[in-house]
């Protein structure tokens, strides 16, 4: 699989792998952490997820200049490992629950979660820069856009257990104490103490917290902060984990730093100078690739609220206990899991879609980059359609609705999600890696870094708005919610096919 491509690809998949791990345990429990830790209704913890993944890729352009200004890639790189490491341990570091300080602890959370942001801005543009630097080597050209796919299908694997070592820890924790998961307690919970329940509402956590407790419930405060705090303490261990991930990463990365390109040499390597660009194929490059960067802000609107509204859909709307299982010790069972099938998916069928463009390559029809990417926003608007229909056919009850009630009196079955985050990693594997693909090969040799950092800034502007979702989701109709994803997801599509022919001149 990785004979016809540099020797580098594997140590650099092997490094980002742990990285991955570390960081997909942490957003898998993120946004759920922020619900359970401080009370935050949707918008809220919305509006920080949708800050923090703003600046992890935004900070992609700081860690860009960076790299290209003193040419140290490697040390850049190394130095995003080590701050992510220090985030992870300032938030696995437990505090009581209920806080006894909402501003100074949630504070404490996003310098945290700054680290972290910073940290990866220095890692992810730089790592995948040196990756686009071992296909300058005309022998390895041809193999860009699949070595970056085995790339990002490779890292996914650390990906596909991190939600899994993350529910695996915070249910343990709960089972030391007597205690069983339950997606609408943690919410029930802040609502008992603040004296906000309804009639319906009580009843619905009086019913459950007898059920998740293995001791009679007397008293309901007293029992909404017990479960609070284990709930809580059980998700600063599981940030613990994505200690251990990174530093995984960073032996492998010193180990094998020497099998990647220094840039600091300005050669190929082949041990050519890179040929110098005219100033106006300069200006057309980066023209070109602005002009996708700007197109993509859409598409990654919608496909990261798999970690925010699609997990806000996985703990109120769908039926958890289809995706439950028994270890003896513990459960497996939470909305967090489904984290795990975009990665999963990533592994299993990058493989295909890989011998799809090699069938059409074979036959000189295979898809140009950009109109690769054209296609999968049309294949991520067919996800969300999905969502819309099901919704809507479902009857699925306004939030505030469920709310009132406690719990949704409608459950889906997981099957809607699973068949969503399918599409969606059809989709994705045809943007992502090959977006950095395109990115690697248009952008100028003196401007990789920060090129990389500009694809990875536009993400960080539709990361941005991700709120909008929570805040939708929280309003609207559910399948409306949906539907502005579609739509979003619609006109990335066709404005990448208005500019087609203009940016497959550029790549040429």
């Amino acid at each position: 699989m990785f004979n016809k491509h540099p020797k580098g690809l594997i140590a650099a998949s092997f490094a980002n792998l742990g990285e991955r791990f570390g960081f997909y345990t942490m957003m898998a429990i993120l946004v759920l952490f922020l619900q359970a830790k401080f009370g935050l209704d949707g918008k809220g913890a919305g509006i920080i997820y949708s800050t923090f993944y703003f600046s992890i890729y935004i900070l992609a352009l700081v860690g860009g200049i960076i790299a290209d200004r003193t040419r140290n890639y490697k040390g850049t790189i190394l130095a995003g490992i080590a701050l992510m490491a220090i985030g992870y341990l300032i938030l696995a570091v437990p505090s009581p629950t209920p806080v006894s300080s909402k501003a100074f602890f949630l504070t404490i959370t996003c310098v945290a979660l700054f680290v972290i942001a910073f940290g990866n801005g220095l890692f992810k543009g730089n790592l995948q820069a040196l990756i686009g630097q071992m296909y300058d080597d005309p022998q390895y050209a041809k193999m860009r856009d699949s070595g970056f796919s085995l790339f990002y299908m490779f890292i996914n694997i650390g990906a596909i257990f991190a939600p899994f070592a993350a529910v695996l820890v915070r249910n343990w924790w709960l089972s030391t104490f007597g205690l069983s998961y339950n997606a609408d307690l943690p919410a029930l919970c802040h609502g008992q103490l603040n004296g906000t329940l309804t009639p319906e509402a009580m009843h619905t956590f009086t019913d459950l917290a007898s059920k998740a407790s293995s001791a009679p419930v007397t008293d309901l405060t007293v029992f909404a902060k017990e479960y609070l705090n284990v709930f809580t303490t059980g998700f600063h261990y599981a940030f613990g984990v994505a200690i251990g991930a990174m530093l995984i990463s960073l032996v492998i990365f010193i180990v094998n730093k020497n099998r990647f390109p220094d840039p600091s040499k300005k050669t190929s390597a082949t041990g050519a100078a890179f040929v110098e660009m005219s100033v106006e194929e300069v200006r057309q490059r980066i023209f070109a690739l602005l002009a996708v960067f700007a197109v993509v802000i859409f598409f990654w609107f919608s496909f990261h609220q798999n970690g925010l509204t699609l997990t806000f859909f996985a703990k109120e709307y769908t039926d958890l206990t289809g995706v439950s299982f028994d270890l003896g010790f513990t459960k497996f069972e939470g909305a967090e899991l489904f984290q795990s099938l975009n990665p999963l998916f990533v592994v299993a069928l990058t493989p295909v879609i890989m011998s799809v463009f090699a069938w059409q390559r074979a036959r000189g029809k295979e898809p140009s980059t950009p109109k690769k990417i054209a296609i999968g926003m049309g294949i991520a608007a067919t996800a969300f359609l999905v969502m819309t229909v099901t919704s809507y056919v479902s009857h699925l009850p306004l939030h505030k609705d469920i709310v009132a009630m406690g719990t949704s009196p409608v459950k889906v079955t997981p099957l809607l999600l699973m068949a969503t985050y399918f599409i969606l990693t059809v989709a994705e594997l045809y943007i992502s890696p090959l977006g950095i693909s395109f990115v690697s090969k248009v952008a100028p040799p003196k401007y990789q870094g920060l090129m990389q950092g500009g694809w990875l800034g536009a993400t960080a502007f539709g990361n941005q708005l991700l709120f909008i979702g929570a805040v939708l989701y929280e309003s609207i109709p559910i399948w409306m919610t949906w539907m502005i994803f579609v739509i979003a997801c619609s006109i990335s599509m066709f404005t990448m096919l208005f500019m087609l022919k203009w940016l497959e001149r550029v790549a040429k």
